[in-house]
């Protein structure tokens, strides 16, 4: 038999185990339901890819912290940078909140503010292969296991490659200016906020609970004011000379 002294080592050695579990626990989606009802609900439910671009493009997001500048490479993970785009010119993350920050391993982020808005886009689309690392600044999706990727997002604030290559986490863009801002997101709540909470009451869980969480301002693709004010002004060129016409 174990002697007190021997069982106090090892009950000591789960509890640090458990610990380091916790903090470093790869980026993960929460499951609202059980797993058993989760499994049943995502059958059939794969989205159809998007519009998958060839080049690269970036993206201009207005944080709490700072503007950051993220540059999106298709050829990295294409599913996953169609998908990011599509989330970004529907607004989606306008409003989100950093929920889930863990000091020198990562910044998660991606359910939106409004309940009915993240359910339109709880639709998962296939894995891409991991071609990059997961170094420090880059963007990835968070799963819950393969072919799980919906909406949520992370920024590793280090090179994690050595703990999440290997688990499929599959890089898709990079931050090439602003990361001085994301290092300043508040890590006060760390991994405190309840995901199904979040889907079921957005913001208004957050804003009540952590107040002093940051969150995303405003996510575009660069170029797009410029080419939606060059539409207008065409639009509206080609009506007055209608009017001309017909007068």
């Amino acid at each position: 038999m174990m002697s007190r002294a021997t069982w106090t080592t090892v009950l000591a050695g789960l509890v640090l185990a458990g610990c380091a579990g916790n903090t470093l626990e790869a980026p993960k989606v929460r499951p609202s339901r059980s797993d058993q009802a989760a499994k049943q609900a995502a059958k059939g439910t794969q989205a159809a890819p998007g519009t998958q671009d060839s080049e690269s493009y970036q993206v201009v997001m207005e944080t709490s912290q700072g503007k950051v500048v993220i540059e999106v490479i298709p050829e990295w993970a294409p599913l996953g940078a169609a998908r990011f785009r599509e989330l970004v010119e529907d607004g989606f993350f306008d409003g989100c909140r950093f929920f889930r920050v863990v000091p020198n391993f990562v910044v998660q982020f991606g359910i939106n503010g409004d309940p009915a808005v993240h359910s339109k886009w709880d639709k998962k689309i296939s894995d891409d292969p991991v071609t990059q690392s997961n170094k420090r600044g880059t963007l990835t999706f968070a799963t819950s296991g393969p072919n799980t990727r919906t909406s949520q997002l992370f920024i590793n604030l280090k090179d994690n490659s050595g703990s999440l290559d290997g688990q499929g986490f599959s890089p898709f863009g990079r931050i090439v200016s602003g990361m001085e801002a994301v290092d300043k997101i508040t890590s006060e709540y760390g991994e405190r906020p309840q995901q199904p909470l979040i889907e079921q009451q957005g913001n208004v869980y957050l804003e009540r609970e952590f107040p002093n969480m940051d969150y995303i301002k405003t996510a575009k693709v660069e170029g797009t004011d410029k080419a939606d004010k060059a539409d207008k002004a065409d639009k509206t060129d080609k009506t007055d000379k209608t009017d001309k016409t017909q007068n």
